[in-house]
Protein backbone atom coordinates (compact mmCIF):
# COMPACT_ATOMS: atom_id res chain seq x y z
CA UNK A 1 0.00 0.00 0.00
CA UNK A 2 3.00 2.55 0.71
CA UNK A 3 4.41 1.57 -2.49
CA UNK A 4 1.09 2.14 -4.17
CA UNK A 5 0.68 5.93 -2.90
CA UNK A 6 4.20 6.82 -3.36
CA UNK A 7 3.71 5.83 -7.12
CA UNK A 8 0.28 7.79 -6.68
CA UNK A 9 2.08 10.67 -5.42
CA UNK A 10 4.19 11.07 -8.07
CA UNK A 11 2.16 10.96 -10.56
CA UNK A 12 -0.39 13.46 -8.71
CA UNK A 13 2.46 16.14 -8.44
CA UNK A 14 3.61 15.43 -12.18
CA UNK A 15 0.03 16.05 -13.13
CA UNK A 16 -0.38 19.29 -11.27
CA UNK A 17 2.79 20.68 -13.19
CA UNK A 18 1.37 19.76 -16.20
CA UNK A 19 -2.55 21.26 -15.40
CA UNK A 20 -0.42 24.02 -13.95
CA UNK A 21 1.16 25.01 -17.12
CA UNK A 22 -2.07 24.60 -19.15
CA UNK A 23 -4.58 26.83 -16.71
CA UNK A 24 -5.82 30.17 -17.28
CA UNK A 25 -4.53 31.87 -14.27
CA UNK A 26 -7.51 34.60 -14.00
CA UNK A 27 -9.42 31.77 -13.41
CA UNK A 28 -7.62 31.27 -9.63
CA UNK A 29 -7.62 34.86 -8.56
CA UNK A 30 -9.44 35.88 -5.45
CA UNK A 31 -9.76 39.04 -6.43
CA UNK A 32 -13.12 39.76 -7.62
CA UNK A 33 -14.88 36.73 -5.74
CA UNK A 34 -13.01 34.61 -3.03
CA UNK A 35 -16.00 31.73 -3.65
CA UNK A 36 -15.51 31.70 -7.15
CA UNK A 37 -11.59 30.60 -6.76
CA UNK A 38 -11.71 28.54 -4.15
CA UNK A 39 -14.58 26.76 -6.36
CA UNK A 40 -11.54 26.54 -8.76
CA UNK A 41 -9.10 25.39 -6.83
CA UNK A 42 -11.29 22.42 -5.44
CA UNK A 43 -11.95 21.83 -9.29
CA UNK A 44 -8.73 21.57 -10.33
CA UNK A 45 -7.81 19.38 -7.68
CA UNK A 46 -10.16 16.67 -8.69
CA UNK A 47 -9.11 17.24 -12.36
CA UNK A 48 -5.26 16.78 -11.28
CA UNK A 49 -6.08 13.28 -9.64
CA UNK A 50 -8.35 11.95 -12.79
CA UNK A 51 -5.15 13.11 -15.18
CA UNK A 52 -2.98 11.04 -12.51
CA UNK A 53 -5.15 8.09 -12.29
CA UNK A 54 -5.36 8.00 -16.59
CA UNK A 55 -1.69 8.33 -16.71
CA UNK A 56 -1.25 5.51 -14.44
CA UNK A 57 -4.00 3.69 -16.56
CA UNK A 58 -0.92 3.96 -19.56
CA UNK A 59 1.37 3.04 -17.23
CA UNK A 60 -0.16 0.28 -16.11
CA UNK A 61 0.06 -2.62 -18.68
CA UNK A 62 3.76 -1.64 -19.43
CA UNK A 63 5.10 -1.62 -16.05
CA UNK A 64 3.19 -4.73 -15.36
CA UNK A 65 5.39 -6.29 -18.42
CA UNK A 66 8.41 -4.78 -17.36
CA UNK A 67 8.05 -6.01 -13.73
CA UNK A 68 7.21 -9.86 -15.18
CA UNK A 69 10.80 -9.45 -16.84
CA UNK A 70 12.74 -8.41 -14.05
CA UNK A 71 11.46 -11.18 -11.69
CA UNK A 72 12.40 -13.65 -14.80
CA UNK A 73 15.92 -12.01 -14.77
CA UNK A 74 16.29 -11.50 -11.14
CA UNK A 75 14.16 -14.25 -9.21
CA UNK A 76 16.10 -14.14 -6.03
CA UNK A 77 16.96 -10.70 -5.47
CA UNK A 78 16.58 -8.94 -2.40
CA UNK A 79 16.44 -5.82 -3.75
CA UNK A 80 13.79 -6.22 -6.03
CA UNK A 81 11.15 -8.32 -3.36
CA UNK A 82 8.94 -5.56 -2.97
CA UNK A 83 8.45 -6.70 -6.69
CA UNK A 84 5.65 -8.91 -6.70
CA UNK A 85 2.07 -10.02 -8.08
CA UNK A 86 0.65 -8.70 -4.93
CA UNK A 87 1.70 -5.47 -6.17
CA UNK A 88 0.75 -5.00 -9.77
CA UNK A 89 -2.73 -7.02 -8.65
CA UNK A 90 -3.31 -4.30 -6.30
CA UNK A 91 -2.11 -1.66 -8.73
CA UNK A 92 -4.77 -3.14 -11.32
CA UNK A 93 -7.42 -3.15 -8.72
CA UNK A 94 -6.91 0.42 -7.48
CA UNK A 95 -6.82 1.93 -11.13
CA UNK A 96 -9.99 0.23 -12.02
CA UNK A 97 -11.71 1.73 -9.01
CA UNK A 98 -10.34 5.15 -9.72
CA UNK A 99 -11.19 5.43 -13.09
CA UNK A 100 -14.41 4.45 -12.12
CA UNK A 101 -15.23 6.90 -9.23
CA UNK A 102 -13.36 10.11 -11.71
CA UNK A 103 -15.92 8.85 -14.11
CA UNK A 104 -18.84 8.50 -12.75
CA UNK A 105 -18.52 10.80 -9.74
CA UNK A 106 -15.49 13.29 -9.24
CA UNK A 107 -15.27 14.82 -12.66
CA UNK A 108 -19.64 15.30 -13.14
CA UNK A 109 -19.12 16.88 -9.53
CA UNK A 110 -16.11 19.20 -10.66
CA UNK A 111 -18.29 20.45 -13.60
CA UNK A 112 -21.07 20.93 -11.53
CA UNK A 113 -19.60 22.33 -8.76
CA UNK A 114 -18.05 25.29 -10.87
CA UNK A 115 -21.56 26.02 -13.02
CA UNK A 116 -23.67 25.85 -9.94
CA UNK A 117 -24.68 28.46 -7.25
CA UNK A 118 -26.67 27.79 -4.44
CA UNK A 119 -30.55 26.50 -4.63
CA UNK A 120 -32.48 29.85 -4.96
CA UNK A 121 -33.21 31.66 -1.40
CA UNK A 122 -30.16 29.48 0.41
CA UNK A 123 -27.44 30.66 2.14
CA UNK A 124 -24.28 31.42 0.13
CA UNK A 125 -21.43 30.17 0.22
CA UNK A 126 -19.04 27.23 -0.60
CA UNK A 127 -21.43 24.76 1.27
CA UNK A 128 -24.73 25.59 -0.79
CA UNK A 129 -22.72 24.68 -3.76
CA UNK A 130 -21.82 21.58 -2.49
CA UNK A 131 -25.46 20.95 -1.66
CA UNK A 132 -26.83 21.77 -5.21
CA UNK A 133 -24.08 19.65 -7.08
CA UNK A 134 -24.98 17.04 -4.93
CA UNK A 135 -28.83 16.62 -5.51
CA UNK A 136 -27.65 17.40 -9.45
CA UNK A 137 -25.65 14.78 -9.44
CA UNK A 138 -27.83 12.14 -7.55
CA UNK A 139 -30.58 13.03 -10.14
CA UNK A 140 -28.34 12.31 -12.47
CA UNK A 141 -26.59 9.11 -11.21
CA UNK A 142 -30.51 7.60 -10.98
CA UNK A 143 -30.74 8.78 -14.41
CA UNK A 144 -28.33 6.89 -15.98
CA UNK A 145 -28.14 3.83 -13.74
CA UNK A 146 -31.97 3.84 -14.82
CA UNK A 147 -31.09 3.92 -18.25
CA UNK A 148 -28.26 0.95 -18.24
CA UNK A 149 -30.60 -1.12 -15.93
CA UNK A 150 -33.30 -0.68 -19.01
CA UNK A 151 -30.41 -1.56 -21.22
CA UNK A 152 -29.06 -4.41 -19.81
CA UNK A 153 -32.77 -5.60 -19.01
CA UNK A 154 -33.60 -5.54 -23.07
CA UNK A 155 -30.33 -6.98 -24.24
CA UNK A 156 -30.83 -10.03 -21.36
CA UNK A 157 -34.20 -10.18 -21.28
CA UNK A 158 -34.68 -12.52 -18.79
CA UNK A 159 -35.97 -12.08 -14.81
CA UNK A 160 -32.68 -13.90 -13.43
CA UNK A 161 -30.42 -10.73 -14.95
CA UNK A 162 -32.94 -8.12 -13.85
CA UNK A 163 -32.80 -9.70 -10.00
CA UNK A 164 -28.95 -9.90 -10.16
CA UNK A 165 -29.39 -6.16 -11.21
CA UNK A 166 -30.53 -5.19 -7.87
CA UNK A 167 -26.63 -6.47 -6.62
CA UNK A 168 -24.94 -2.92 -7.43
CA UNK A 169 -21.34 -3.76 -6.97
CA UNK A 170 -21.10 -7.02 -8.08
CA UNK A 171 -22.81 -6.40 -11.26
CA UNK A 172 -24.31 -3.11 -12.09
CA UNK A 173 -21.27 -0.84 -11.54
CA UNK A 174 -18.98 -2.91 -13.51
CA UNK A 175 -21.54 -3.35 -16.13
CA UNK A 176 -21.67 0.32 -16.88
CA UNK A 177 -18.00 0.39 -16.56
CA UNK A 178 -18.11 -2.10 -19.58
CA UNK A 179 -20.39 -0.05 -21.63
CA UNK A 180 -17.78 2.76 -20.94
CA UNK A 181 -14.66 0.80 -21.40
CA UNK A 182 -16.31 -0.30 -24.82
CA UNK A 183 -16.72 3.33 -26.03
CA UNK A 184 -13.04 4.14 -25.19
CA UNK A 185 -12.17 0.51 -27.26
CA UNK A 186 -14.12 2.41 -30.03
CA UNK A 187 -12.94 5.51 -29.71
CA UNK A 188 -9.10 3.94 -29.78
CA UNK A 189 -10.22 2.19 -33.21
CA UNK A 190 -10.96 5.36 -34.92
CA UNK A 191 -8.46 7.52 -33.37
CA UNK A 192 -5.19 5.70 -33.39
CA UNK A 193 -5.31 4.50 -37.33
CA UNK A 194 -6.00 8.29 -38.09
CA UNK A 195 -3.22 9.35 -35.70
CA UNK A 196 -0.73 7.02 -36.74
CA UNK A 197 -0.70 8.45 -40.02
CA UNK A 198 -0.69 12.27 -38.94
CA UNK A 199 2.49 11.32 -36.73
CA UNK A 200 4.32 11.74 -39.53
CA UNK A 201 3.05 15.43 -39.86
CA UNK A 202 3.45 16.15 -36.57
CA UNK A 203 6.86 15.02 -36.72
CA UNK A 204 7.48 16.64 -39.75
CA UNK A 205 6.50 20.17 -38.40
CA UNK A 206 9.04 19.83 -34.94
CA UNK A 207 12.07 18.51 -36.71
CA UNK A 208 14.16 20.16 -38.92
CA UNK A 209 13.51 18.74 -42.56
CA UNK A 210 16.69 18.33 -45.19
CA UNK A 211 16.69 20.44 -48.22
CA UNK A 212 18.24 19.13 -51.55
CA UNK A 213 19.91 21.61 -54.29
CA UNK A 214 19.49 24.72 -51.91
CA UNK A 215 21.20 27.66 -50.62
CA UNK A 216 19.96 28.54 -46.82
CA UNK A 217 22.64 31.47 -46.57
CA UNK A 218 20.90 32.73 -50.03
CA UNK A 219 17.62 32.28 -48.22
CA UNK A 220 18.06 33.72 -45.06
CA UNK A 221 19.65 36.68 -46.84
CA UNK A 222 16.81 37.72 -49.12
CA UNK A 223 14.19 36.77 -46.23
CA UNK A 224 15.97 39.36 -43.73
CA UNK A 225 15.93 42.08 -46.82
CA UNK A 226 12.45 41.76 -47.81
CA UNK A 227 11.33 41.68 -43.62
CA UNK A 228 13.23 44.95 -43.57
CA UNK A 229 11.77 46.12 -46.59
CA UNK A 230 8.03 45.69 -44.97
CA UNK A 231 9.44 47.00 -41.68
CA UNK A 232 10.42 50.23 -43.61
CA UNK A 233 6.92 50.89 -45.36
CA UNK A 234 4.90 49.97 -42.53
CA UNK A 235 7.15 52.93 -40.43
CA UNK A 236 6.41 55.31 -43.46
CA UNK A 237 2.80 54.67 -43.44
CA UNK A 238 2.66 55.29 -39.83
CA UNK A 239 4.21 58.69 -39.68
CA UNK A 240 2.06 59.55 -42.92
CA UNK A 241 -0.53 62.01 -42.23
CA UNK A 242 -2.78 60.44 -44.61
CA UNK A 243 -5.21 58.07 -42.30
CA UNK A 244 -3.25 54.62 -44.46
CA UNK A 245 -4.55 51.08 -43.42
CA UNK A 246 -1.15 49.29 -42.45
CA UNK A 247 -3.14 46.11 -41.45
CA UNK A 248 -2.31 44.03 -44.51
CA UNK A 249 1.32 44.98 -44.37
CA UNK A 250 1.41 43.84 -40.63
CA UNK A 251 -0.07 40.26 -41.52
CA UNK A 252 3.03 40.82 -44.15
CA UNK A 253 5.69 41.68 -41.74
CA UNK A 254 4.36 38.51 -39.32
CA UNK A 255 4.38 35.67 -42.45
CA UNK A 256 7.69 37.24 -43.34
CA UNK A 257 9.29 37.14 -39.67
CA UNK A 258 7.57 33.50 -39.25
CA UNK A 259 9.60 32.41 -42.00
CA UNK A 260 12.82 34.34 -41.38
CA UNK A 261 12.37 32.35 -38.08
CA UNK A 262 12.34 29.13 -39.41
CA UNK A 263 14.79 29.82 -41.68
CA UNK A 264 17.67 31.10 -38.80
CA UNK A 265 16.59 27.87 -37.09
CA UNK A 266 17.57 25.19 -40.02
CA UNK A 267 20.27 27.13 -40.92
CA UNK A 268 21.63 27.09 -36.48
CA UNK A 269 20.49 22.79 -37.04
CA UNK A 270 23.64 20.71 -37.14
CA UNK A 271 24.34 18.86 -40.23
CA UNK A 272 23.35 15.07 -38.56
CA UNK A 273 20.20 16.99 -37.71
CA UNK A 274 19.64 18.93 -40.82
CA UNK A 275 20.21 15.32 -43.08
CA UNK A 276 20.00 12.71 -40.66
CA UNK A 277 17.70 13.62 -38.08
CA UNK A 278 14.58 14.03 -40.02
CA UNK A 279 14.86 10.57 -42.13
CA UNK A 280 15.82 8.49 -39.43
CA UNK A 281 12.32 9.90 -37.51
CA UNK A 282 10.27 9.08 -40.14
CA UNK A 283 11.71 5.48 -40.47
CA UNK A 284 11.17 4.69 -37.09
CA UNK A 285 7.74 5.52 -37.38
CA UNK A 286 7.49 3.97 -39.94
CA UNK A 287 9.00 0.88 -38.55
CA UNK A 288 6.68 1.13 -35.64
CA UNK A 289 3.20 1.69 -37.45
CA UNK A 290 4.54 -1.33 -39.58
CA UNK A 291 5.24 -3.75 -36.73
CA UNK A 292 1.96 -2.50 -35.08
CA UNK A 293 0.07 -3.82 -38.31
CA UNK A 294 1.97 -6.89 -39.00
CA UNK A 295 1.18 -7.64 -35.17
CA UNK A 296 -2.08 -7.10 -35.36
CA UNK A 297 -2.65 -9.07 -39.14
CA UNK A 298 -1.06 -12.30 -37.39
CA UNK A 299 -3.08 -11.85 -34.28
CA UNK A 300 -5.93 -12.19 -36.96
CA UNK A 301 -4.48 -15.67 -37.90
CA UNK A 302 -3.97 -16.50 -34.83
CA UNK A 303 -7.85 -15.89 -33.62
CA UNK A 304 -9.15 -18.06 -36.47
CA UNK A 305 -6.72 -20.89 -35.53
CA UNK A 306 -7.05 -20.90 -31.60
CA UNK A 307 -8.52 -20.00 -29.05
CA UNK A 308 -6.17 -19.37 -26.52
CA UNK A 309 -5.48 -15.64 -28.57
CA UNK A 310 -8.68 -14.36 -27.16
CA UNK A 311 -8.10 -11.77 -24.85
CA UNK A 312 -9.03 -13.33 -21.67
CA UNK A 313 -9.03 -12.02 -17.42
CA UNK A 314 -7.40 -13.51 -14.81
CA UNK A 315 -7.45 -13.01 -11.09
CA UNK A 316 -3.80 -14.22 -10.31
CA UNK A 317 -0.81 -12.37 -11.14
CA UNK A 318 1.67 -15.11 -11.49
CA UNK A 319 4.57 -12.55 -12.36
CA UNK A 320 8.42 -13.71 -12.91
CA UNK A 321 7.75 -17.63 -14.14
CA UNK A 322 7.44 -16.75 -18.23
CA UNK A 323 8.15 -14.24 -21.06
CA UNK A 324 4.63 -12.60 -22.82
CA UNK A 325 6.96 -12.44 -25.68
CA UNK A 326 8.80 -15.05 -27.63
CA UNK A 327 11.81 -13.03 -28.23
CA UNK A 328 12.27 -12.26 -24.23
CA UNK A 329 13.61 -8.96 -22.99
CA UNK A 330 13.47 -8.13 -26.12
CA UNK A 331 10.24 -8.19 -27.08
CA UNK A 332 8.65 -7.32 -23.91
CA UNK A 333 10.50 -4.08 -24.80
CA UNK A 334 9.31 -3.88 -28.20
CA UNK A 335 6.18 -4.30 -26.48
CA UNK A 336 6.51 -1.68 -23.91
CA UNK A 337 7.34 0.67 -26.87
CA UNK A 338 4.41 -0.05 -29.27
CA UNK A 339 1.97 0.45 -26.43
CA UNK A 340 3.17 3.96 -25.67
CA UNK A 341 3.58 4.66 -29.47
CA UNK A 342 -0.43 3.76 -29.73
CA UNK A 343 -1.31 5.69 -26.95
CA UNK A 344 0.74 8.53 -27.81
CA UNK A 345 -0.48 7.96 -31.75
CA UNK A 346 -3.91 8.06 -30.23
CA UNK A 347 -3.79 11.16 -28.79
CA UNK A 348 -2.53 13.16 -31.83
CA UNK A 349 -5.58 11.30 -33.60
CA UNK A 350 -8.06 12.76 -31.28
CA UNK A 351 -6.65 16.29 -30.80
CA UNK A 352 -6.42 16.32 -34.61
CA UNK A 353 -9.99 15.21 -35.45
CA UNK A 354 -12.41 18.40 -36.82
CA UNK A 355 -14.57 17.35 -34.20
CA UNK A 356 -12.38 17.71 -31.06
CA UNK A 357 -9.62 20.06 -32.08
CA UNK A 358 -11.27 23.09 -30.47
CA UNK A 359 -10.34 20.91 -26.91
CA UNK A 360 -7.14 21.76 -27.22
CA UNK A 361 -5.52 22.63 -24.52
CA UNK A 362 -3.74 26.44 -25.02
CA UNK A 363 -0.40 27.48 -22.86
CA UNK A 364 -1.49 29.58 -19.76
CA UNK A 365 -5.11 30.12 -21.40
CA UNK A 366 -7.33 27.12 -20.82
CA UNK A 367 -10.52 27.81 -19.00
CA UNK A 368 -11.47 24.96 -16.08
CA UNK A 369 -14.40 23.79 -18.02
CA UNK A 370 -11.92 22.78 -21.14
CA UNK A 371 -9.62 21.20 -18.44
CA UNK A 372 -12.47 19.28 -17.27
CA UNK A 373 -13.00 17.91 -21.02
CA UNK A 374 -9.49 17.10 -21.61
CA UNK A 375 -9.20 15.55 -18.51
CA UNK A 376 -12.47 13.11 -18.87
CA UNK A 377 -11.13 12.76 -22.65
CA UNK A 378 -7.98 11.20 -21.55
CA UNK A 379 -9.13 9.27 -18.92
CA UNK A 380 -11.49 7.32 -21.74
CA UNK A 381 -8.69 6.74 -23.94
CA UNK A 382 -6.13 5.60 -21.07
CA UNK A 383 -8.31 3.25 -19.10
CA UNK A 384 -9.32 1.43 -22.03
CA UNK A 385 -5.19 1.19 -23.32
CA UNK A 386 -4.61 -2.11 -21.58
CA UNK A 387 -8.15 -3.85 -23.30
CA UNK A 388 -7.21 -2.31 -26.20
CA UNK A 389 -3.69 -3.06 -26.11
CA UNK A 390 -4.89 -6.97 -25.55
CA UNK A 391 -7.71 -7.46 -27.76
CA UNK A 392 -5.06 -6.10 -30.91
CA UNK A 393 -2.55 -8.83 -30.03
CA UNK A 394 0.20 -6.39 -28.98
CA UNK A 395 1.33 -7.92 -26.08
CA UNK A 396 -0.01 -11.24 -24.47
CA UNK A 397 -0.17 -10.01 -21.01
CA UNK A 398 -3.55 -11.24 -19.43
CA UNK A 399 -5.68 -8.52 -18.43
CA UNK A 400 -6.06 -8.75 -14.31
CA UNK A 401 -8.62 -8.36 -11.86
CA UNK A 402 -12.08 -6.73 -12.95
CA UNK A 403 -10.76 -5.38 -16.39
CA UNK A 404 -11.11 -9.04 -17.77
CA UNK A 405 -14.58 -8.92 -16.70
CA UNK A 406 -16.29 -7.19 -19.74
CA UNK A 407 -18.82 -8.99 -20.95
CA UNK A 408 -18.06 -8.27 -24.47
CA UNK A 409 -14.23 -9.56 -24.37
CA UNK A 410 -15.63 -13.09 -24.77
CA UNK A 411 -17.03 -12.45 -27.72
CA UNK A 412 -14.89 -14.10 -30.86
CA UNK A 413 -16.84 -11.72 -33.73
CA UNK A 414 -16.88 -8.45 -32.10
CA UNK A 415 -12.59 -9.19 -31.25
CA UNK A 416 -12.07 -10.24 -34.94
CA UNK A 417 -14.11 -7.64 -36.42
CA UNK A 418 -12.49 -5.34 -33.99
CA UNK A 419 -8.62 -6.43 -35.65
CA UNK A 420 -9.81 -6.37 -38.77
CA UNK A 421 -11.10 -2.72 -38.82
CA UNK A 422 -7.95 -1.60 -37.12
CA UNK A 423 -6.13 -3.19 -39.75
CA UNK A 424 -7.93 -2.23 -42.81
CA UNK A 425 -8.19 1.88 -41.26
CA UNK A 426 -4.42 1.74 -40.50
CA UNK A 427 -3.48 0.75 -43.95
CA UNK A 428 -5.96 3.05 -45.60
CA UNK A 429 -4.55 6.04 -43.71
CA UNK A 430 -1.07 5.43 -44.03
CA UNK A 431 -1.70 4.62 -47.58
CA UNK A 432 -3.59 7.80 -48.40
CA UNK A 433 -0.76 10.24 -45.71
CA UNK A 434 2.04 8.67 -46.85
CA UNK A 435 1.99 8.34 -50.47
CA UNK A 436 0.99 11.84 -50.44
CA UNK A 437 3.48 13.38 -48.25
CA UNK A 438 6.33 11.45 -50.12
CA UNK A 439 5.44 12.68 -53.21
CA UNK A 440 5.30 16.27 -51.64
CA UNK A 441 8.74 15.59 -50.01
CA UNK A 442 10.00 15.15 -53.41
CA UNK A 443 8.73 18.10 -54.86
CA UNK A 444 9.92 20.44 -52.50
CA UNK A 445 13.37 18.55 -52.07
CA UNK A 446 14.32 19.01 -55.92
CA UNK A 447 13.34 22.52 -55.71
CA UNK A 448 10.44 22.23 -57.86
CA UNK A 449 7.11 23.84 -55.66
Amino acid sequence: LQICALLFASLYILCHFIITHFKKHTDFVAAHDDEDAAVNRIALGLCTFTLAVALGAVLLLPFSIISNEVLLSFPQNYYIQWLNGSLIHGLWNLIFLFSNLSLVFLMPFAYFFTESEGFAGSKKGIMARVYETSVVLLLLTLLVLGMVWVASAIVSNNAASRQSLYDLWEYYLPYLYSCISLFGVLLLLLFTPFGLSTMFTVTGKLLVKPRLLEDLDEQLSCTRLEEAAVSRRIADKASCWLHLSVEPLREQFFTIRSKRRKLELRHRASAWQRNLGYPLAMLGLLALTGISLLIVCFHVLELLLDDAAMPRGIQDASLGQVSFSFFGSFGAALQVILIFYLMVSSVVGFYSSPLFTQLLPERQDTPLTKIIGNCVSLLVLSSALPVFSRTLGITRFDLLGDFGRFNWLGNFYIIFLYNMGFAVLTTLCLVKRVSWAVQAELIRAFGED
